[in-house]
């Protein structure tokens, strides 16, 4: 189970502070996130990834998302996004995995080189090649520990495999769309106000929540609980301004939120500030 660390002292703009392969994969609680990218990916058995949101109202972290890591899958975490992960067929199967973590001097402009999303879903097509350039690294610290700069050659160009799988755009007319994405969205669309679950939508499609979610990354940057929750709270937004006596909490109703305080939380949580604050601002 070979890991290697980075040079602490080097001032390489790209440098790996972790790389390692072949790693036999405990289960790993992080309720307040790693301080630097993260990159996690399967090379045997499955893994169940955890991303959570902070209830702000409770200070309890609540599960946002669901992920299964299949063979040739990986994950890119952002600093400071509280997760965990697990075996899932633990300890019939064991489960092994190979990472990299991420820092350097250009460490404060990483986020621009991605999207906005706290985590990135990385396919086997892409973590092929990525695989190869973790273990190319490895070797390279194996042969020449000390050479900095071939290192952060290394580290930059996995960070531009991530962020080319991460950019990556799909047009409309691919058959995934409009196989599945296309139908989730209108459900979402016409049924926003009701108690719909990226479960039902996926059910509504014939595919895992897992799939779902994964292809919704692919294709728009988000899970399908995220895309819900945006619509929801865009037209929230739009309630909160169009009747201007409603009641927060009837908005919530009106949305698909049976809670308000929920409510409340997953707007501030998108938009910055609660819903009372949006119309106080705009009205």
């Amino acid at each position: 189970m070979p890991i290697y660390f980075g040079n602490n002292f080097a001032k390489e703009p790209f440098q790996f502070d972790s790389v390692g392969n072949n790693w036999e994969q405990e289960s790993v609680n992080r309720p307040n996130g790693f301080p630097l990218f993260h990159y996690l990916q399967t090379q045997k058995g499955t893994g169940i990834i955890n991303i959570y949101y902070k209830d702000e109202l409770s200070s309890d972290h609540k599960i946002s998302q669901t992920i299964e890591l299949s063979k040739g899958q990986g994950i890119l975490i952002a600093p400071y996004i509280p997760h965990s992960y697990h075996n899932k067929n633990a300890p019939l199967h064991s489960w092994q995995t190979e990472f990299a973590t991420f820092t350097g001097s250009m460490e404060p402009a990483f986020k621009d080189i991605f999207t906005e999303n706290g985590y990135w879903i990385i396919d086997e097509y892409k973590g092929k090649e990525i695989s190869a350039a973790i273990s190319r690294a490895m070797q390279h610290f194996k042969e020449r520990g000390n050479d900095t700069r071939t290192l952060s050659v290394d580290c930059y160009n996995i960070m531009l495999l991530l962020a080319d799988q991460t950019n990556h755009s799909h047009g409309k007319d691919d058959p995934v769309f409009s196989k599945f994405i296309k139908p989730v969205i209108d459900t979402i669309e016409d049924h926003y106000m009701e108690d719909i679950s990226a479960q039902q939508l996926a059910n509504s499609v014939f595919v895992s929540q897992q799939y779902l979610s994964r292809i919704f990354s692919e294709f728009l940057n988000c899970s399908v609980y995220e895309y819900l929750t945006n619509y929801r709270i865009n037209k929230a937004k739009e309630l909160l301004l169009l009747n201007s006596k409603r009641k927060i909490q009837d908005i919530a109703l009106d949305v698909g939120y049976s809670d308000a305080s929920h409510f409340i939380v997953m707007f501030k949580k998108l938009s910055g500030m609660t819903p009372a604050q949006f119309r106080k601002l705009h009205i």
